[in-house]
């Protein structure tokens, strides 16, 4: 059995969250500068130090520190003095950085076919019609062998499908032009948004991140004080990794402790334009990702961010300040103190809006799953550097990490984009041929037309001698110029014939 974890300290009470509890998810709330990020690391470090991988996007650029160990400030000494604590040994903890505009870290992309409509209508922010029509192209890629890798494969199939419209009508119904157009143009925004440096191939194995190093978890930090200026596709990606491991981890049922803790900061810019579908999406996988090991925390300012389904699955709550000046902190205050669990000596909707930073209220589940009461706690300070590394430490963190080399170089193999490009380069090839075919049918048959031509010439208006005359000349060019005609005639009601009665009885075969 795995050890609680240490994380905060209320006076001579400990609180200690159970590990074989964490995949009951949590979050960590509380308003800006309240020591949110400071917990983050806290709680990073306790899993790692039980062997337990994490994942977390750094949304300001100042958790790389995590990495090396700490070391004893005069603010921090006056924190361990009140809490009567002994300096800690310092530490730092494998880390492994990742970056999808592939500046500060690995190279992290996933495939459009991976990636679904689905997840990919929010991202483009499609209404419900586009929404639709994206949905029709994957299955047409996916009757057709089409693999969608990157932008430009999800560019081509589009444009495919748009100039073909009226071929697809019947068998996957309406394609609107329109629609087509819109996702075009989305896909530009995306793409001029770092979205073409995201998908594409290799793309990320899920298992590298979830390895150790010396028995601790390896803490994945993601650059995110970039991304997160394109917050669509910051919050789609998260949605996508979580997915992932939903999709490729096999249950397990209850562990003594899990197998990766995924932390999703700025939760809000999840479910703050997510559709109903999507909003499903997201519940279900909350509620069944923990039969996978896999434990969830969302991090954000205020907890009504998160819709209520999902806020109520939820069970360890680290709460900081609020401050109540509008109506909705206010009801947040309300909502908050009404669902953490009565502490008959604590008043606890005052005490949100008293905590002091690195102070909070808080409610581990216990063995048998039930929240605790709530207490108002100070945090444990980490054991790590608080604040970022230097640009060198970076660079030589990157150049020993575990999957070194491995995701930098691009592959770029056979996909839609080439299949169809080959596809209309045979497609001009066959009609230069068919016109040349039908060229030459033209010559044959006007040199014969020709000669007949020029033979009831003869019978009708008489021969005018060795060198003929001007009658002669005008029957000559009459001939030649029927012959052409009546050749080109005869071959293109010949090709006329033989692609009607295809097409035809293809458009019978389709209306039956």
């Amino acid at each position: 059995m795995t050890d609680p974890l240490l994380i905060a300290k209320s006076g001579e009470k400990e609180l200690t969250l159970l590990p074989s509890m964490a995949n009951r998810h949590g979050c960590i709330t509380g308003a800006t500068g309240t020591g949110k990020t400071v917990t983050l690391q806290k709680l990073a470090e306790s899993f790692s130090n039980i062997g337990v991988p994490v994942f977390m996007a750094d949304v300001k650029g100042d958790l790389t520190g995590i990495c090396k160990p700490g070391s004893l400030s005069e603010k921090m000494k006056k924190r361990l003095e009140m809490l009567k604590v002994d300096a800690p040994s310092w530490q730092g903890y494998p880390v492994t950085l990742w970056d999808t505009l592939q500046e500060s870290g690995h190279p992290v992309r996933a495939t459009i076919s991976d990636m679904g409509p689905l997840l990919l209508a929010r991202l483009f922010n499609l209404n419900e019609t586009q929404e639709g029509v994206l949905a029709l192209v994957f299955k047409i890629a996916d009757d057709n062998g089409l693999l969608l890798l990157d932008l430009k494969d999800l560019r081509a199939l589009l444009q495919f499908v748009g100039d073909n419209a009226a071929d697809f009508k019947t068998q996957y119904g309406n394609v609107s032009s329109a629609s087509i157009g819109a996702i075009q143009r989305s896909l530009l925004q995306i793409e001029e948004q770092g979205g073409d440096k995201f998908f594409g191939e290799p793309m990320l194995n899920i298992e590298d991140l979830m390895q150790t190093v010396d028995g601790k978890g390896v803490i994945n930090i993601l650059a995110a004080d970039k991304l997160l200026n394109s917050p669509k596709l910051y919050s789609t990606y998260l949605l996508w990794m979580l997915s992932e491991l939903y999709e490729n981890l096999p249950e397990t049922g209850d562990r003594d402790k899990p197998k990766l803790v995924f932390f999703f900061d700025e939760a809000h810019l999840l479910f703050s334009t997510a559709s109903p579908a999507l909003l499903e999406k997201i519940e279900q996988v909350v509620r069944l990702i923990r039969s996978k090991s896999v434990g969830i925390f969302f991090v954000t300012q205020n907890p009504l961010d998160i819709p209520e389904k999902i806020l109520g699955q939820l069970g360890n709550r680290i709460q900081h300040a609020l401050r109540a000046f509008t109506p909705r902190d206010q009801k947040a205050v309300s909502t908050i103190a009404e669902t953490m669990r009565p502490n008959p000596k604590l008043d606890i909707k005052q005490a949100i809006m008293e905590l002091s930073v690195g102070e909070a209220l808080v409610s581990f589940l216990d063995t048998n799953g039930s929240p605790s009461i709530t207490e108002r706690t100070f945090i444990l300070p980490p054991t790590s550097q608080i604040g970022p590394i230097t640009p060198e430490e970076r660079k030589q963190l990157l150049e020993s990490s575990l999957v070194a080399g491995i995701y930098e170089q691009t592959i770029d193999r056979e996909s839609a984009f080439e299949k169809l490009q080959n596809r209309a380069a045979s497609s001009g090839n066959a009609e230069q041929k068919q016109s040349a075919d039908s060229e030459q049918s033209g010559g044959v048959v006007g040199q014969v037309t020709e000669g007949v031509l020029s033979g009831l010439g003869s019978l009708i208006f008489g021969s005018t001698g060795k060198r003929g005359g001007q009658h002669d000349g005008m029957i000559t060019a009459f001939a030649k110029s029927a012959a052409r005609s009546v050749g080109t005639s005869v071959a293109r009601e010949i090709t006329r014939g033989l692609f009607g009665s295809l097409l035809g009885g293809s458009t019978t075969k389709r209306r039956r």
